[in-house]
C-alpha cells in the first residue's frame, strides 16, 4: 500500500479537510485530491442536471476542485454539517453561485490530469434518463451512494483473490446464485464455498461501514447514513 493510500485508509475525510485547510500540509492536499478523484462523478452529474453542457460541467467541477484545494477554499468548511457528501454539495453550490461567471476559472484538461477523470464515463446514462421528479439534490445522494459502493468494491478487488468470481454474491440477487456452481469453479467443497461467501460479505459490510464512517464528522451517525444511502438507492 502506498503512503497516499495508507493516508486515505487511516484518516477521516474531515481530518484531511482540516489538515489541508491549515496550509503547508502537502500530503493532506494530495490525499484529498485523490479522494476527489473517487467522488467527483456525483458532482459532475449534479451540474449536468442543472442544464449545463458537458464542457461547461467539466469547467465547473475542475474549477471547484481547484478552488477547494487552493489556499482559502477549505477554510470555510463547516464541519458541523457532519457529512462529507453534504459539505461537497454545499460547497459546489456556493462555488457555482459565486465563481461561475468570473473570468479566471480553471480550463478543461488542467486539473483532470491530476485526478485522471473520465468525463465520458460520468456521462453514461444521463441522456437516457427518463423524466425524474426527484430533486437534483436527491439524485446527487443516489449518485454519491453508487460512487461509495464502487469504491468499496474496488478496494476489495485489490485485496481479494479471484474477487471477480465471488463478486456476484455481493449483489442484491446473490442469495439466488448456486453455491454448487461456484464451488465447482473454484475447486472447493460446497460448504467451503458457503463459508467463503459468508466471510466476503462480512468483509464487504465492514469495509462499507468503515468508508461511510470516514465521511462523517461523528461516527455515531454511521447507521443513519447507511439507511439514508440505501434509501437513496432504492427510490
Amino acid at each position: 500500500m502506498s503512503a497516499r493510500e495508507s493516508t486515505l485508509f487511516a484518516t477521516t475525510r474531515w481530518t484531511l479537510v482540516c489538515d489541508a485547510a491549515q496550509g503547508g500540509d502537502t500530503g493532506a492536499v494530495e490525499a484529498l485530491g485523490a479522494l476527489f478523484g473517487t467522488y467527483w462523478p456525483p458532482l459532475y452529474r449534479y451540474v449536468r442536471r442543472q442544464g449545463r453542457t458537458a464542457p461547461d460541467a467539466e469547467d465547473a467541477v475542475q474549477g471547484f476542485f481547484a478552488h477547494l484545494l487552493g489556499q482559502n477554499g477549505l477554510r470555510l468548511a463547516d464541519r458541523d454539517r457532519g457529512r462529507f457528501r453534504a459539505f461537497l454539495l454545499g460547497s459546489l453550490k456556493n462555488f457555482l453561485a459565486n465563481e461561475w461567471h468570473r473570468e479566471h476559472r480553471q480550463k478543461r484538461g488542467g486539473f483532470a490530469t491530476h485526478l485522471s477523470i473520465d468525463w465520458k464515463d460520468a456521462e453514461t446514462g444521463l441522456g437516457l434518463e427518463p423524466e425524474d421528479r426527484r430533486s437534483p439534490d436527491r439524485l446527487y445522494d443516489r449518485d454519491w451512494a453508487m460512487a461509495l459502493l464502487d469504491k468499496v468494491l474496488d478496494d476489495l478487488e485489490a485485496e481479494e483473490k479471484d474477487f471477480a468470481r465471488w463478486k456476484p454474491f455481493l449483489s442484491a440477487r446473490g442469495d439466488r446464485l448456486s453455491y454448487a456452481a461456484i464451488a465447482a469453479e473454484s475447486g472447493l467443497a460446497e460448504g467451503a464455498a458457503r463459508v467463503a461467501v459468508h466471510r466476503l460479505r462480512k468483509r464487504y459490510r465492514q469495509r462499507l461501514r468503515d468508508e461511510i464512517s470516514r465521511t462523517l464528522a461523528d461516527h455515531h451517525l454511521v447507521e443513519e447514513e447507511l439507511r439514508s444511502l440505501f434509501a437513496a438507492l432504492s427510490e
